[in-house]
């Protein structure tokens, strides 16, 4: 592997840096991680749960979001641990110096690293290299309208790459859905059907950001799920630690 020798001149927006911690949602859901959040997003779901990285109407983007160097990320990082890159949208950032230089710094800790995408933006080289997993969260009608009539559908790029299966990411890449309930399962399911996506890669995720909320949605969708053949998964961060930030 060949990568940068320094990331002290670069910076990414970053809202936060947490961890040890768990991955509460997908496949990975339980396994020991730490996050990256970062700033900017292309869309604007009406149920977002980190909406101060992107919505300019309710924050101070800068201040919820300041530049952060790309080497005091990689050395507040844990070595050896599940990494996951979310946001926002992370890979708004894909093209930028700091974003290669931070995925060659986080793999050569030994992290292994994780993107959470809303899967309009495909994965360039660097990001196909040095990342081992996706999550990619393509957006249903429950989502709402989205801002500058930005196109929330899955870039068929995504598709074309995993169906290769020739690389990490490609053979451990999902789809997650956020849904409110058995229906939502449904159209997630023909979602996946219509764009090629393999269904035993698709997974469901009640919408919630409380126990509450979550707890009366979850029995619908994973009876739902089980019942046409989808994976289903809860958000068990919020169980553990609720809708707080860093944790």
């Amino acid at each position: 592997m060949s990568g940068p020798s320094s990331s002290g001149r670069f910076a990414l927006p970053v809202s936060e840096q947490f961890g040890p911690t768990i991955q509460g949602e997908g496949p990975f859901a339980g396994r020991v991680a730490q996050f990256i959040r970062l700033g900017g997003c292309n869309l604007s779901c009406s149920w977002c749960d980190t909406p101060y990285t992107w919505d300019e109407t309710r924050y101070d983007l800068k201040r919820e979001n300041p530049p952060v160097p790309v080497d005091q990320l990689i050395r507040d990082a844990h070595p050896d641990m599940l990494t996951v890159l979310s946001g926002g949208e992370p890979l708004m950032h894909q093209r930028k110096p700091g974003w290669q230089q931070l995925l060659y710094g986080l793999t050569s800790k030994g992290c292994a690293v994780q993107v959470e995408t809303n899967g309009t933006l495909p994965p360039n080289g660097t990001t196909r290299e040095f990342t081992a997993a996706a999550s990619i969260s393509p957006k249903l009608p429950n989502a709402g309208t989205h801002r500058r009539a930005q196109n929330p559908m899955l870039h068929p790029g995504w598709v074309d790459y995993v169906n290769t299966g020739q690389e990490p990411l490609a053979r451990n890449a999902i789809l997650k859905f956020v849904v409110a309930d058995a229906t939502d399962v449904d159209l997630a399911a023909d979602y996946a059907t219509r764009v090629g996506w393999p269904r035993d890669r698709v997974w469901v995720m009640p919408q919630g950001i409380s126990t509450t909320e979550l707890q009366s949605r979850w029995p619908a969708v994973a009876r739902r799920a089980a019942d046409i053949g989808v994976n289903a998964t809860h958000r068990i961060h919020v169980l553990a630690f609720g809708d707080t930030r860093g944790t």
